[in-house]
């Protein structure tokens, strides 16, 4: 059970999900923090004093996309397993920077089931290391 304790930063930039993720991952025992950017995520994770153990961000975002900003954070945070969510059906995007790297993808939309799931998955996982 200590493994359910593991720190999620979850990044999308729609607040529904957010709180659905958020409300999901929490009443699994998961500590979680939220950005709506991933801006927002990269100031979070520089000043948390817990670094998160999973990303699941969003493969497409205003600004900075996930693929763009889990190479960034994995760059910092060595062994952080990265999850992404994408409600797009755009199979180029989705091969060429989740799929041939190595990341697991989630299709939303999602049930609360499949979304834990895929954390506890990724969490087993040793994790990949992402191209630069």
């Amino acid at each position: 059970m200590g493994e359910k304790l593991a720190v999620i930063l979850v990044v999308d930039d729609e607040p529904d999900i957010l709180r659905l993720v958020d409300t999901v991952l929490r009443q699994a025992g998961y500590r979680v923090t939220t950005a709506r950017s991933a801006d927002a995520a990269v100031r979070a994770v520089e000043t948390m004093a817990l670094k998160p153990e999973l990303l699941l961000a969003d493969v497409v975002m205003p600004g900075m996309s996930g693929p763009v900003l889990a190479d960034q954070l994995c760059a910092s945070l060595p062994g952080l397993h990265v999850v992404f969510t994408s409600g797009y059906d755009d199979r180029q995007i989705v091969q060429r920077y989740v799929v041939e790297k190595g990341f697991a993808l989630l299709a939303k939309p999602f049930t609360p089931q499949t979304l834990l799931a895929a954390v506890q998955q990724a969490l087993a996982s040793p994790q990949p290391v992402a191209a630069s």
